[in-house]
């Protein structure tokens, strides 16, 4: 038994040795860098390696596919069936031409109107533009994850273990890694958040708040191996504006505030969410609001535009479409922040899904599952652009400056422009969809005979 004392003692000793090392390493090359916003390029290097190997292990499978003879992967598209951006009328005239010698101007239902709505009711079955932008999407290449391309197949011994390599890298190594560094970001924040509370408010009290935010919110980045390109930073949001942009994960947040000093908007929660809100509060002017506030839009507006009126506060932070949409497209924003008056500054989003998918599926996975596959993801890599800010032109409604936003997003990030309300993930359409089609149709009859009986 004494025997195995000094084998203890130094299984201690080199266990204490090792901590110290792993704790070193994190402070200088992760927590120090992040303090000042400096990077010494690690991250960078680490993506190129990635590059290299996924180009080598897509080309051997590629190669293996072709030797067996079978389909390796189907690519992504936005859609199966070609469609020509022409109206209700102008299709409608068109079918009338082929199988009926009465013009459009006859003021009756023909039955050969019925083959217009026959038609884009089987390409909608078919080609669905709406619920595919609630899944994840399919890579075209292989990136060592399986959950990122179910069609890959057995090819070879050495990719097999390569995978296998992989997987113990991912969850063995970087996993371990950037739970420790989110624990230390998460902590960070709630205890310099309560502390610069209690300072007098002032410049200094906003320098600190500004800077631990920034600091905090870093790490949390480095805890995703996040690599974020920034684009146009002299367009980045201003104090008494509204900055708004797509959504296609949680971390969003996350990606904008590293970068920026923002007041955040949302609901009150409980748990962990509710100590961080609480204590972020203290040092930051940000807008929560209770469960049975959310739901009253006027309350929400007035908050929202005294905020923007005080020219020193913050900018707001807000994602208009209300859900998380993945990464190929971009849906309706709702018009609230958009009515109110104030600078909206666009920000484009767009996520690099070749080392990790950042979609998050709600309906499909929980939060702490979403976080795991984060985690155990290679990277999340991916482009901010800051958009000139826009304003609301004369004569304007909210919903037309709305769509001009979110049209100019789409642009930017290479996204899909959809009028859809990214609100059918989990509710129907609604009637007002359907019975705006039937008002465009009954509006060219009636139109018609009504010019026709005038002239």
């Amino acid at each position: 038994m004494f025997l195995l004392l000094p084998f203890n003692s130094l299984i201690v000793n080199l266990l204490g040795i090792s901590l110290t090392v792993l704790f070193t390493l994190l402070l200088v090359f992760i927590i120090v860098p992040a303090i000042f916003g400096v990077s010494f390029g690690i991250r960078k290097l680490y993506m190129k390696t990635l590059l290299k190997i996924f180009a080598w292990a897509t080309l051997r499978m590629e190669r293996g596919a072709k030797e067996k003879n079978h389909q390796l992967y189907k690519p992504y598209t936005n859609g199966i069936i070609a469609k020509d951006p022409t109206s209700l009328e102008e299709e409608i005239k068109e079918i009338r031409k082929s199988g009926s010698n009465k013009a459009l101007d006859t003021p009756e239902f023909e039955l050969s109107d019925i083959f217009y709505f026959c038609r884009k009711g089987m390409e909608t079955i078919m080609d669905d533009e709406v619920t595919k932008r609630f899944s994840a999407e399919e890579l075209e290449s292989w990136n060592l994850l399986s959950r990122t391309n179910y069609n890959f197949q057995y090819i070879s011994l050495r990719l097999t273990v390569l995978w296998g390599l992989g997987v113990l890298i991912r969850y063995c190594f970087l996993l371990p890694l950037r739970i420790a560094l989110a624990f230390t970001g998460v902590s960070l924040l709630v205890v310099g958040t309560t502390m610069v509370g209690y300072l007098p408010n002032g410049r200094f009290k906003e320098f600190m708040s500004k800077h631990v935010h920034l600091m905090c919110y870093r790490i949390c980045v480095r805890a995703l191996t996040a690599i974020i390109t920034y684009h146009d930073r002299e367009n980045r949001p201003r104090n008494g504006g509204i900055c708004v942009a797509n959504h296609t994960s949680p971390i969003d947040v996350i990606i904008l505030a590293s970068d920026g000093y923002y007041a955040m908007v949302g609901q009150i929660h409980g748990g962990l969410m509710g100590v961080i809100q609480k204590a972020m509060v203290k040092a930051c002017p940000h807008v929560w609001f209770e469960r049975s506030e959310v739901k009253d839009r006027h309350l929400v507006a007035e908050r929202l535009t005294e905020h923007v009126q005080d020219k020193s506060k913050l900018p707001i932070l807000i994602f208009p479409e209300g859900t998380c949409i993945n990464n190929t497209s971009v849906m309706m924003f709702k018009k609230g922040s958009f009515e109110i008056g104030a600078t909206v500054y666009p920000v484009a989003i767009k996520y690099d899904p070749q080392f990790g998918d950042a979609f998050w599926n709600s309906s499909k996975y929980g939060m702490v599952t979403y976080l795991l596959r984060m985690m155990t993801s290679w990277a999340i890599v991916c482009s901010v652009w800051y958009l000139p800010p826009m304003t609301r032109e004369a004569n304007e409604d909210a919903v037309h400056f709305a769509n001009r936003v979110k049209s100019a997003i789409a642009r930017q990030g290479g996204l899909v422009d959809l009028l859809w309300d990214g609100g059918l993930k989990r509710e129907k359409v609604k009637d007002t969809f359907k019975e705006e089609q039937q008002k465009l149709y009954s509006k060219m009859i009636v139109g018609n005979h009504e010019d026709r009986s005038r002239s």
